[in-house]
């Protein structure tokens, strides 16, 4: 008797993960629950079995049923799911309002291979406007202020928004040298390029930790902050 009974409990178990399966399956193929109801039932047999003078009906899947649902399983735990790219800055804006100019750009550390200063020098990392450096979606870069005045903003594609905020006796005219924190990713991630940068905004020869720390906690630009920081940890 009670090998009986959990028997027939396995047996109602499994029409019921069929039966959710095929729900699965008709929400994806839209097969109305009419049309699976008389399926379900000409796929299922009733047998009937006499215990000890009591009767008891019990349910048995056909072979093929058990087939399909497997499979359907199967296709199920396979999928992946798809979700939409997120648009990089370069095609999230129509760059085309934008003043546009030619440039020589490199990139350059804090470090003393690019300013003779050393991690204890009082002035290491702090640029010519007073700012400490940084690399992030508004990172700061060097500039020649007669070309882009210190507080320019600039978007340099492949880098992201550049904010002048430092200078450089080699940086003259139509040259830009963008801030990384070490040779290793000025190599890996720039090097030297020519290439059209977009002003953004005009400098107006200033510019304040808070103005840059305001540009980078932007709500609305957080998306494209989180891509420039991983692209940079890579």
């Amino acid at each position: 008797m009670k090998n009986f009974k959990k028997w027939s409990k396995r047996m109602v178990m499994a029409v019921l993960f069929a039966a959710a399966l095929f729900m699965t399956f008709q929400s994806i193929s839209g097969v109305k629950a009419q049309s699976f109801s008389s399926w379900m039932t000409g796929q299922i047999e009733t047998k009937e079995i006499v215990y000890k003078e009591h009767s008891y009906k019990t349910l048995s899947l056909k072979d093929k049923l058990l087939k399909r649902a497997k499979s359907l399983r199967t296709l199920i735990s396979a999928a992946e799911p798809v979700t939409a790219k997120p648009k990089s800055l370069e095609d999230a804006i129509d760059w085309s309002q934008y003043p546009k100019s030619t440039v020589t750009a490199t990139g350059y550390t804090a470090g003393i291979e690019s300013t003779g200063k050393l991690p204890d020098h009082p002035a290491y990392g702090i640029t010519y406007s007073g700012v400490k450096v940084k690399r992030d979606l508004y990172s700061t870069v060097a500039a020649d202020p007669a070309v882009f005045p210190i507080g320019t903003i600039l978007f340099i594609p492949g880098y992201g928004y550049g904010v002048v905020a430092d200078t450089g006796s080699a940086i003259k005219g139509h040259r830009l040298d963008l801030y990384y924190e070490t040779v290793d990713e000025v190599y890996k991630h720039w090097g030297k390029k020519d290439l059209e940068v977009y002003v953004v905004t005009k400098g107006t020869g200033k510019l304040t930790e808070g103005e840059l720390e305001a540009l980078n906690e932007n709500e609305s630009m957080q998306v494209f902050r989180q891509k420039y920081i991983q692209k940079n940890e890579e």
